[in-house]
């Protein structure tokens, strides 16, 4: 019998790529209360002073944990708890754990999500935020002085140590997401341009069944196009909002994803889509293109929550790639010969169920 568990979304992307911006919205629209947060930032190795002396980067899957990420990912994906470590990112230090157990959504967020094929198989959505690399490093800068203590040229020498890892772990990462979400200034707005004024590009694989968005086609000039063409040399459909999309044009199609999440009561427009602005005293600001890609993505969620059909398990591959053929050996608290002569082998079964202990 199957029964229903919790719907996983990865969100990944490089530092300040906007995870937690896009993150806090889905939170927002599906309730904090049905809502568990992963950052995959918390299973680092080590402390921000340990990393300097190591002159390794977070970036780097040596600097991870991403055997245990896997194993949490697979206990999120079957609904069981678990006991997550924590990174604090205004210290740099390794905290105490938190027990967390899954709630019907978990978001998890971060810089290597998608880096083994055990953990990709473990999200029902996977999302990679792919800004331009002008637009992410004025991010960084903004955020990381703003918030986390840095000086610009700090984060500008941070960025450089940082830049191979990024080329060769994160941003191959992209090829396995089903959306891929890049905003960017309109032609001749450049990085400074406001992050309300700026347009989205989402990329829509055919791995995951989209809504139905096909009266763009009969209205290319409302800001808000849907086209076909093909991304790593497959079909995909390219949806473009502008980042001055009129209000009206902006409903309609928020209006027509809604009418997709029954489930949902609808929120009014300016109950998501927000975003700091770090050029304003940390002032809260909306725009329309967030709003309208957070609302996109929580439908994939719900289409997932709310399918007529059975929600499958993924094989626990994370685990049995632990267990195959591991021989058990009796506990040392126990004299040899308590079971009776016996020992116990794990086998992995071939469908893919726990395995059980034969004698």
């Amino acid at each position: 019998m199957i029964r229903r568990r919790p719907i996983v979304l990865g969100i990944v992307g490089d530092s300040a790529a906007g995870k937690t911006t896009i993150s806090r919205g889905l939170t927002q629209l599906l309730g904090a209360e049905r809502v568990t947060h992963i950052c995959a930032d918390d299973y680092h190795k080590y402390d921000r002073i340990e990393r300097a002396r190591l002159k390794i980067t977070p970036l780097h899957p040596d600097c991870n944990y991403l055997d245990i990420l896997e194993l949490h990912l697979e206990r999120a994906h079957y609904g069981q708890a678990m006991l997550k470590p924590v990174y604090d990112h205004r210290t740099g230090s390794l905290v105490r754990p938190e027990y967390i157990h899954p709630r019907e959504f978990v978001i998890v967020e971060g810089l290597l999500g998608f880096h083994t094929s055990a953990m990709r198989q473990f999200y029902d959505v996977k999302v990679f935020l792919d800004p331009p690399e002008d637009l992410r490093r004025l991010w960084k800068i903004k955020r990381d002085t703003a918030k986390r203590g840095y000086t610009a040229e700090q984060v500008l020498a941070e960025l450089e140590k940082r830049e191979a890892d990024s080329c060769d772990f994160i941003r191959p990462q992209r090829q396995f997401a089903d959306l891929v979400v890049r905003f960017y200034p309109s032609s001749g707005g450049g990085s400074e341009q406001s992050a309300s004024h700026l347009n989205v590009h989402l990329v829509l694989r055919p791995t995951i069944p989209h809504p139905d968005l096909s009266y763009l086609e009969q209205s290319p000039a409302c800001g808000v196009r849907l086209v076909l063409g093909r991304d790593c040399g497959r079909p995909v459909d390219f949806l473009e909002v502008d980042g001055n999309v009129s209000r009206e044009h902006a409903a309609e199609l928020e209006e027509t994803i809604w009418k997709h999440l029954p489930d949902l009561r609808p929120l009014r427009a300016d109950q998501f889509g927000d975003y700091i602005d770090y050029n304003y005293g940390n002032e809260v600001r909306h725009s329309d293109p967030l709003a309208l890609t957070q609302l996109l993505i929580t439908y994939h969620l719900l289409r997932a929550y709310s399918a007529d059909a059975p929600i499958p398990f993924a094989r626990p591959v994370a685990a049995l790639s632990r267990l195959e053929s591991v021989s058990v050996s009796p506990s040392p608290e126990l004299p040899s010969g308590n079971d009776g002569g016996r020992s116990a082998t794990l086998n992995p079964s071939s469908d893919g169920k726990m395995p059980a202990l034969r004698s």
